[in-house]
């Protein structure tokens, strides 16, 4: 038997993409309509200008990040100089998934994608449990 090409083994940024909606289209209400409104972003790992600014030097240290102002800050009349965007990093995901060797990939992107919404909606820990058991 031969080995599999290697985006056999590992899943594509698309596949990763595909997790991380089905996760904003299982969010319940009121919460769902406006997650579709953010932008999301997967790339297999942060740009190098988003580490600097986290004062990051490692990429597989970042699996997702939210940009944006949370919805408990913002007011109607604040100009809207680009889209909110909820970035997930497929390669620092792999490689936690691999260390964790405990979850599924559709959990852990889930996982991630649930929480880098909670920074856009203003949730508290108390409020991520209650939408993603898995913190618990």
């Amino acid at each position: 038997m031969t080995n599999p090409a290697p985006d056999a083994i590992a899943p594509s940024l698309d596949y990763i993409a595909q997790l991380a909606h089905d996760a904003v289209a299982n969010l319940p209400e009121p919460w769902r309509t406006p997650a579709t409104q953010v932008v999301l972003r997967i790339e297999d790992f942060a740009p190098d200008e988003m580490l600097e600014a986290m004062d990051l030097h490692d990429p597989f240290e970042l699996t997702g990040l939210y940009e944006g102002v949370p919805m408990t800050q913002k007011s109607v009349s604040d100009p809207a100089p680009h889209p909110d965007i909820v970035w997930l990093f497929r390669r620092a995901i792999l490689d936690e998934w691999a260390e964790r060797g405990d979850v599924s990939i559709a959990d852990l992107v889930t996982h991630v994608t649930i929480h880098e919404f909670a920074h856009h909606f203003g949730w508290s820990d108390d409020d991520i449990a209650a939408i993603d058991p898995w913190w618990e």
